[in-house]
């Protein structure tokens, strides 16, 4: 259960007053740990989608009625990459260390941050569409990439460290 409850507390935190804003939000941590907590591949075919599916019904409702936007094909994008991200945490499943969340998390930051400005760079016309633009996109998205990388390294260290925790602490419980 605890896989849902992170994606649940991280579609919520999506929804708070200026959560998002900031690039401070436990959306990739949560997707790596869902991913992480699937144990075969056809588990991974069978549930996947069940995290992409609540973050993408939840672009829709902050994009439409939040913010006023048409769903477009950044859209998609993003919600591939969510996808992806679930899969990044499947390979982590049997081999889970901190220095391979560590990895990953940031692996993840990293992909958002070059597949989102990319899409906002060939979806929009705020920039020149060439390479020049393109760098202009990225260099303008830099200072949003800090909070997106410490809340990933964050909230990957919190939900992977309770997710450690919990089975030590519950078999102390039974013993006890």
């Amino acid at each position: 259960m605890l896989p849902y409850l992170f994606v649940v507390i991280a579609v919520a935190a999506r929804f708070m007053p200026h959560a998002g804003s900031f690039n401070f939000t436990p959306v990739a941590a949560a997707l790596l740990f869902f991913g992480s907590r699937l144990d075969s591949r056809q588990m991974l075919v069978r549930r996947a989608w069940i995290p992409v599916a609540l973050f993408a019904a939840s672009d829709v409702i902050l994009t439409r009625f939040v913010y006023g936007y048409a769903i477009g094909f950044s859209d998609v994008v993003t919600w591939a990459w969510y996808a992806a991200i679930v899969c990044l945490g499947y390979l982590l499943a049997s081999r889970v260390s901190v220095l391979r969340v560590g990895a990953s998390s940031l692996l993840a930051s990293v992909t958002f941050f070059v597949v989102s400005n990319f899409m906002v760079w060939a979806g929009w016309t705020m920039y020149s569409h060439n390479l020049a633009g393109l760098m202009q996109c990225y260099a303008a998205a830099v200072p949003f990439f800090r909070n997106t990388a410490i809340s990933d390294l964050l909230f990957s260290a919190i939900f992977f460290g309770l997710g450690a925790l919990l089975p030590v602490a519950r078999r102390a419980e039974e013993r006890a």
